[in-house]
């Protein structure tokens, strides 16, 4: 039984009638899709688009903000970087319960525990997996972003001293569990922090799943999703994020990891240090500090998941990726741990 909208579909025609200048007929429903903001497949005619709407309460005042989202993709829209097309957005909370915007669905394959199966009948194919995710985000990075409204919604300058007090600040607003290695971590980010490697746009949260594939072979990614963490940055934050969740051994939460039940083929899996050397010979960057960012990406990540971990404790969300995420939280802390050295 599908399951039943929190808000007025007829409120949201009107709305979204009144924005495009286009009154047509809309069917909305829910989607199983982020572990953040919340998601509606919406049919307008004969067109299919997805609504992103921000949760009823957020864990900071800047996550989850979809207006600023839709704000990055716009910037983006028209260059060599892969986003979806946008219909509108909307920061009145009264249409649809939050702030959303809507943005073009696009058919393709989302990769998570498995890979879909035209990809696990052609082994051979898989490495294009790897091969996309490095080369979309070298499109990501190479983008322009001066003059853009990406530059005017980010803070550029010393971008990197701010992290650690940042992040730490936040995480004082939901601490309430021990997180072995989180104040140790932080120390040695501190302590080791690297020097300027130039700016990008960052994605901020780069990884398989953000990405929808084709189902076609080989696999290509058609867009890039979940721009909510996208800021001007270090280009390798980005990098070092993706490779959180790339299989390798130990890996536990690696994304389709060979031997699990659909996952990738050993055989064709490439190693992490195959799709660094990738993304270096394409950026020409400078590689030397890398085991910094692998420390502070899951350093990082792990306290942004653990603020929607400390929402679903305290019964403030129903998502049931939340509850998943303690889980990832301890084994992000136990991988900067790991770097942290």
């Amino acid at each position: 039984m599908a399951e039943e909208l929190d808000f007025d579909i007829a409120s949201l025609q009107q709305w979204l009638g009144e924005v495009t200048g286009e009154v047509l007929p809309l069917q909305a429903s829910t989607m199983r899709g982020g572990g953040s903001c919340e998601m509606f497949a919406l049919q307008r005619g004969d067109e299919s688009w997805v609504i992103r709407r921000a949760p009823a309460s957020a864990v900071s005042d800047t996550a989850h903000n979809v207006v600023r989202e839709y704000q990055v993709i716009s910037a983006l829209q028209g260059s060599s970087v892969r986003v979806p097309e946008l219909l509108a957005v909307c920061d009145d909370a009264a249409i649809i319960g939050a702030p959303f915007y809507i943005m073009r669905y696009v058919d393709g394959e989302v990769i998570r525990r498995h890979l879909p199966q035209a990809y696990l009948d052609a082994p051979n194919t898989q490495p294009s997996i790897g091969i996309e995710l490095i080369d979309a985000l070298v499109e990501l990075h190479a983008f322009d972003w001066r003059g853009t409204d990406i530059e005017k919604l980010a803070r550029p300058e010393h971008f990197l001293e701010r992290q650690v007090d940042r992040w730490m600040n936040q995480l004082a607003g939901y601490r309430d569990r021990e997180l072995p290695g989180v104040d140790n971590v932080a120390k040695w980010l501190a302590d080791n922090r690297p020097g300027d490697t130039g700016l990008t746009v960052m994605h901020g949260d780069y990884k398989v799943d953000n990405a929808i594939f084709s189902r076609d072979l080989p696999p290509r990614i058609l867009t890039l999703v979940d721009f909510e963490m996208t800021t001007v940055g270090a280009p390798l934050i980005d990098l070092a994020w993706a490779m959180i969740f790339w299989p390798e051994d130990g890996n536990l939460i690696a994304i389709a990891a060979p031997g699990s039940k659909g996952g990738m083929d050993a055989d064709y899996c490439q190693t992490p240090d195959t799709l660094l050397a990738r993304y270096a010979e394409h950026t020409g960057c400078d590689m030397s500090s890398f085991q910094w960012y692998q420390a502070f990406a899951a350093w990082k990540l792990g306290i942004v998941l653990e603020g929607s971990y400390a929402k679903y404790r305290k019964g403030e969300s129903k998502n049931p990726n939340h509850e998943f995420f303690g889980f990832l939280v301890d084994q992000l802390m136990e991988r900067a741990v790991r770097f942290a050295v």
